[in-house]
């Protein structure tokens, strides 16, 4: 075959930073969700608790989240290439760790940890370099990228269950190839960004919230806070609230449930990211309240598309909410305040993310999985429709003001 006929695996268009990078961070993040469907499995075959699953996924949450505060600005010093094949090398690790759960289920708290340390890594590093290189496109992509590999990785780790053999390790192998091709392949990438000294002192964490992003970080919150929970729950225990409340036994149907918010919200943001940040906030918080109620009226109802429908628009307000609280607190940073302010928007969201999921594997376990979604759904439909309010209030004020 001659140069230029056929398909050739090193094309120009793979080699192309932006392209690689995309690819990349939607393979972590696909990785991220590949346990959420064999959760479930997990549960049958190793005799674990809803907490028990709860816990595992905490410990993800958190391990990422430390590896976004200690190591978020290390790849402004030793370069984005070196720091994303760190963080490949250490997500193939994991792969090989989530292979050897069926030794044991301390095995799935391991490997999460460590899956949760290489994607806060890979998420600062391959964030960094999308901006590096085309610094409009670099942040649709950093937006759209994980909800997009989320999605692809519940729905591609369900099918793999139903439909191929080996269903607690073929996923996990299958992975294990391609981030060790992606390490293999960043070689040929060129470098997005430029060295500097200070690697030792940027692994000390910073968190500041400048005096006068206080406030608009604080009317915030409880929306940005119900959003987490929800995702959190979703990516831990939606697929067996939906096996309980429906009886199927299909992976596919837990999974296109979770892969129904995913692919809403990514959709959600493309859509809303020119939309001003209180109008995104306002869409956001109706919409996951009508998607919520919706998703809740069908689990009573034992309805898969009716908790398709509604996890949809449940999406759609997660995306545009996600956006809305951004929008809100970004802009008033400084360049130089940014990454403080960021970073403590991160830890508010992980925590979010985390802490109330593990709350929920002790209700499932002493309420029922439908009881505890009725009861989730109402604190998220509360705490996000009074942090609305609070909101109109406040602009409501300003105008009377002025």
């Amino acid at each position: 075959m001659r140069e230029g006929q056929g398909f050739r695996w090193r094309s120009p268009q793979w080699r192309d930073p932006l392209v690689f990078h995309a690819a990349t961070l939607g393979a972590f993040f696909a990785a991220a969700a590949a346990p959420t469907p064999l959760y479930r499995i997990y549960q049958e075959t190793l005799a674990l608790s809803p907490v028990f699953v709860t816990l595992v996924f905490a410990v993800y949450a958190v391990a990422l989240l430390k590896a976004l505060l200690i190591a978020g600005s290390l790849s402004d010093h030793l370069g984005r290439r070196p720091v994303i094949a760190g963080a490949l090398a250490l997500e193939a690790l994991a792969m090989g760790l989530f292979l050897l759960v069926g030794e044991g289920a301390g095995w799935l708290v391991v490997a999460r940890i460590v899956q949760g340390l290489a994607t806060g890594i890979a998420a600062a590093s391959l964030g960094a370099a999308l901006v590096d290189v085309d610094r409009a496109r670099g942040q649709v992509v950093n937006a759209v990228a994980p909800l997009a590999g989320m999605a692809l990785g519940a729905l591609g780790t369900s099918a793999l269950i139903q439909y191929g053999p080996w269903p607690l390790h073929l996923v996990y192998g299958g992975l294990l190839l391609v981030f060790a091709g992606l390490a293999l392949a960043i070689r040929r990438i060129p470098e997005t960004g430029a060295l500097r000294p200070g690697a030792l002192a940027s692994l000390r964490p910073r968190m500041a919230v400048p005096p006068r992003i206080r406030r608009p970080l604080a009317l915030v919150t409880p929306i940005n806070l119900a959003n987490w929970t929800l995702g959190g729950f979703y990516l831990s225990l939606v697929p067996s609230v939906v096996a309980a409340a429906t009886g199927s036994r299909a992976p596919l149907t837990g999974g296109a449930v979770v892969t129904a918010l995913m692919v809403a919200g990514a959709v959600s943001v493309l859509v809303r990211r020119t939309a001003g940040a209180r109008e995104n906030l306002t869409f956001g918080v109706l919409a996951t309240a009508l998607g919520v109620v919706a998703v809740v009226a069908g689990i009573h109802a034992a309805s898969v598309p009716v908790l398709i429908l509604g996890t949809l628009v449940t999406g759609a307000g997660f995306g545009a909410s996600f956006l809305g609280c951004l929008g809100t607190v970004m802009p008033l940073a400084e360049p130089e305040e940014r990454a403080g302010l960021l970073a403590a928007f991160y830890v508010q969201s992980y925590l979010a993310f985390s802490l109330p999921a593990v709350a929920a594997g002790f209700l499932a376990r002493s309420l029922g999985y439908a009881a505890t979604a009725d009861l989730y759904a109402g604190v998220i439909l509360a705490v996000s429709l009074g942090g609305l309010a609070v909101i109109r209030a406040q602009a409501r004020r300003e105008v009377a003001v002025a």
